[in-house]
C-alpha cells in the first residue's frame, strides 16, 4: 500500500539526474526500486529566497536518504520471516515512505519566480481560497501560523476535504504523509529546510517561500480532487 502511494506521488517527476548503468536499471526495474526525482528546475532557481545550497542538500541528501532507507525497510518486509517481523519494519517504512511521498510533491510545489513561481492567478484555486479562507492573505497568514506552530519536525498542509468540499490547513508530525486531504501544497517546515539560511526563524522562511511557490500546479491538483 505504502509503496503504492510514494510510486504515486513520484510519478510526474522525471528519472534522477545521476544515470545508472544497465545492469543497476535492470535490477531496479525487477525490484521495483524507488528512485529519485529530478527537480524541474536548478538548485539555485530558488534564490533569493532558498539558497541553491539548500536545494542541492536536501534533494541530495535528505531526500535520497528517505529512498534508499525506503527501499532498504521495502526489501526487508518482503524477507521478513513472520508477521511479527513485518509488524516490526512499519515505523521505516512510515518513516522513509512518508519522507520520499512528501519531497516528491515537495519539489513540485516549488517555481523559480521566472517560471510563475508565487503567482496565483485569477482561476478556481484562487476562488476556494477566497471562499474559504475569506482572502489570499488571510489564508497564507494562518498557514504560517498553524505551520510555525508544528513542535519539532513536520510537514503544514493545504488539503482538500473530500468529504465537506473545502480546503482545510493541516498538518502532520515527522515524515508523516497528508492521508486525511488531497495534498495541495506542503510546506517542509524541518530544520534541513530552512536553517542554513534562515537559523532558527521559521516566520521569515514561511514568509520568503510563498514567492516561490507553485501555484499553478497547486490548482492542478485541486481541480484534479474536486473532480472526484
Amino acid at each position: 500500500m505504502l509503496s503504492t502511494i510514494a510510486r504515486s506521488a513520484a510519478r510526474a517527476a522525471r528519472p534522477a539526474t545521476r544515470s545508472l548503468p544497465t545492469a543497476s536499471l535492470s535490477l531496479a526495474a525487477a525490484r521495483g526500486l524507488h528512485t529519485l526525482p529530478q527537480l524541474d528546475y536548478a538548485y539555485d532557481a530558488l534564490e533569493p529566497h532558498i539558497s541553491g545550497q539548500i536545494m542541492e542538500l536536501h534533494h541530495k541528501k535528505h531526500h535520497q536518504a528517505y529512498v534508499n532507507g525506503l527501499n532498504a525497510a521495502e526489501e526487508s518486509y518482503a524477507k521478513a520471516p513472520s508477521p511479527k517481523d513485518q509488524i516490526k519494519l512499519q515505523p521505516a517504512l512510515k518513516f522513509n515512505g512518508g519522507g520520499h511521498i512528501n519531497h516528491s510533491l515537495f519539489w513540485k510545489n516549488l517555481a523559480p519566480e521566472s517560471q510563475g513561481g508565487g503567482q496565483l492567478p485569477q482561476g478556481p484555486l484562487k476562488d476556494a481560497l477566497v471562499a474559504d479562507f475569506g482572502s489570499v492573505d488571510a489564508f497564507k497568514k494562518k498557514m504560517n501560523t498553524v505551520t510555525a506552530g508544528i513542535q519539532g519536525s513536520g510537514w503544514g498542509w493545504l488539503g482538500y476535504n473530500p468529504e465537506t468540499k473545502k480546503l482545510e490547513i493541516v498538518t502532520t508530525a515527522n515524515q508523516d504523509p497528508l492521508l486525511s486531504h488531497v495534498p495541495i501544497i506542503g510546506i517542509d517546515i524541518w530544520e534541513h529546510a530552512f536553517y542554513l539560511q534562515y537559523h532558527n526563524v521559521k516566520a521569515d522562511y514561511l514568509t520568503a517561500i510563498w514567492n516561490v511557490i507553485n501555484f499553478k500546479e497547486a490548482e492542478r491538483r485541486f481541480v484534479e480532487a474536486s473532480k472526484q
